[in-house]
């Protein structure tokens, strides 16, 4: 006996073949008709199954509902069905529900569709999803599919109310998961084969977003945002075509068809190379997407916070005649910071009046302020701030030494800088910044992307008996130790060196910081090679490493500390450690000091 679902699962992969070119496209359309399709043969399924059984299924008291994906119009190309059968308890009897049941999910079985179903009366499901954080995400997009469209659309409006009533006590809870799927699954843009679902940047963040936004404590961000979250679905639907199967893992053997799907992979280069560079370009593509999304989740997130702390309107009626306003409204509260920068109600602000579009240097003194305080940047400041007229020719002092106070925050300039990406800004710092942005590195140590893997260096780099001068070359040398890492460069140190020298040269820095920083970055890598595969205890080991820091102890220790950083900030991923050879642990430090202290002796011998 046939059923409407008999070839469901083939027609859907038919439906999302990419083009003869072997190139997906149109994704989102091919999504929508995935979920046309799989709507239509569900609807002729409960009509079969009403058919089929010996009793009368009424046509009100029982539906159909769809939830998650297929309700969302977001069907994969081998995506579960996520089906509910709603009843209101009188409709059929116990046993006749359970019969009418199985008819609709046994034939979804036998057709090889993956199926997450359940039975409940209205109040079942308020009750489910009050406790269950992952169903009332799923619930808060639901549609008819069959029978009372009225009741599941009455149940979803009651379960819709009660997300609001409560999103300020579930709040927590809901980033309490996005913190414990980051401790488990990592940051999507730094990691090799991401659960590009569950990871930090994700499918989930998209949903948690949604919720924050339905909740009416927060608007979530569109436009850029919002082509994210489709660039990454169309990753998802090129993942299911090459697994055949409903996964979101990008294991390795599926990351080049993903990446030729996806039409990365460049036809005009040998196969070997075609595969190794549409890999690197579709990692550098999550890196960029898991970002736009993590930031667009924090941003909603922040202000759905502010809200509950800010419940009150700024000018609330008992503020009219309050006695220190002299009956009048009070204004809004700014503390300046620098020209132009405030802060307001715990976030980094435009001053009053300020035209980001008229103030080059405007984001330099935003972001040291915010990183020196350890506050936020506001998103509306952000996106005033992409609009400032930067030019990477124009430094004069007062932004050389923003820059400066910006890369000496420590951990905050983590934050902050992710801030500044999201809007572009370090690329039109410095343009070099832009061909290691979001990309990863070719070194299997390396489990942050090139661009954040220097930002982390930079933020363990501390003054300690520094002078000024020092401290910044030291800075420098941190941000641009690794901004030689091209495509086909084999020596990325002595390319870095000429990138480097180019942009500080640019920015108008001493000529000492200038030759310091990247002496630094050509040399980044020779004190942990020598400590790896050289004799600590040979004196002429000693003297070759003093002479690549011109004999100068403070140079030598500037090296030290950067190499400390460096390998203290690979970036092993959730659940993953370092190992020892690569890493800074106990043996490679116990080498590294060695090392240093033979080419010491050797300076000090020399003076």
């Amino acid at each position: 006996m046939t059923t409407a679902v008999d070839d469901l699962k083939e027609r859907m992969l038919a439906l999302s073949a990419p083009d003869a070119d072997g190139v997906l496209r149109a994704g989102a359309g091919k999504r929508t008709a995935r979920t046309a399709l799989a709507m239509d043969a569900l609807a002729r399924l409960w009509d079969e199954a009403r058919a089929a059984v010996p009793f009368d299924v009424p046509s009100r008291g029982i539906g159909l509902a769809a939830v998650g994906s297929l309700a969302r119009g977001q069907l994969g190309p081998c995506s579960d069905l996520d089906l509910v059968l709603i009843h209101d308890g009188r409709a059929l009897t116990g046993a006749r529900l359970n019969e009418f049941a199985n008819r609709l999910w046994y034939p979804l079985w036998d057709a090889g569709l993956d199926l997450d179903h359940s039975v409940r009366t209205r109040a079942q499901c308020e009750s489910v999803t009050d406790a269950d954080l992952p169903a009332a995400m799923g619930w808060l997009d639901v549609r008819p599919v069959a029978g009372d469209a009225a009741l599941v659309g009455d149940t979803a409006v009651s379960i819709l109310e009660r997300w609001r009533k409560a999103a300020r006590k579930r709040l927590p809870e809901l980033l309490d998961s996005a913190r414990t799927r980051l401790e488990r699954f990592g940051r999507m843009p730094y990691v090799n084969q991401p659960d590009i679902k569950e990871s930090r940047g994700g499918l989930r963040d998209v949903v948690l977003t949604a919720a924050l936004s339905a909740s009416w404590l927060a608007d979530r961000p569109h436009g850029r945002y919002d082509a994210a979250v489709e660039r990454l679905l169309d990753v998802r639907d090129c993942i299911h075509l090459a697994a055949r199967r409903d996964t979101n893992l990008l294991l390795a053997p599926y990351q080049a068809p993903v990446a030729a799907m996806l039409g990365l992979a460049d036809p005009t280069l040998p196969e070997d190379e075609r595969a190794a560079t549409s890999i690197d370009d579709l990692l550098t593509l999550l890196a960029r997407l898991g970002r736009a999304i993590a930031f667009s989740l924090d941003a909603t997130a922040a202000r759905a916070e502010h809200t509950l702390v800010h419940e009150q309107p700024r000018f609330s009626f008992f503020q009219i005649m309050h006695p220190r306003a002299g009956g009048k409204r009070e204004a809004p509260k700014f503390e300046l910071l620098a020209p132009g920068v405030a802060v307001h109600e715990q976030e980094v602000v435009l001053a009053p009046g300020v035209n980001a579009s008229k103030d080059g240097g405007l984001p330099l003194r935003v972001a040291a302020a915010a990183a020196e305080r350890g506050l936020s940047i506001n998103t509306s400041t952000l996106a005033n701030l992409a609009k400032s007229p930067i030019r990477y020719t124009d430094w004069d002092d007062g932004a050389r030494a923003a820059f400066i106070r910006l890369l000496a925050s420590g951990d905050r300039l983590l934050d902050v800088w992710e801030e500044l990406d999201f809007v572009g800004i370090p690329n039109r710092w410095m343009p070099e910044w832009a061909a290691i942005r979001n990309r990863p590195s070719a070194s299997a140590a390396h489990r942050y992307t090139i661009d954040r893997h220097m930002i982390a260096v930079t933020s363990q780099l501390v003054r300690g008996s520094y002078d000024d001068e020092h401290y910044a070359a030291l800075l420098l040398a941190g941000l641009l130790h690794d901004i030689g890492k091209r495509p086909r460069v084999t020596d990325h140190a002595r390319e870095g060196e000429r990138h480097a020298r180019a942009v500080l040269e640019r920015m108008g820095f001493d000529a000492r910081i200038v030759h310091m920083s990247t002496l630094l970055v050509r040399e980044h890598l020779i004190l942990s090679e020598f400590a790896t595969s050289r004799n600590p205890n040979d004196p002429k080991v000693g003297e070759e490493l003093a002479a690549r820091v011109e004999d100068d102890s403070t140079l030598l220790d500037m090296l030290f500390d950067l190499t400390k950083a460096d390998m203290s900030s690979l970036g092993a991923t959730s659940g993953e450690q370092i190992s020892g050879q690569v890493g800074w642990s106990r043996w490679s430090a116990q080498l590294v000091t060695a090392m240093a202290a033979n080419a010491r002796a050797a300076i000090n011998g020399r003076g």
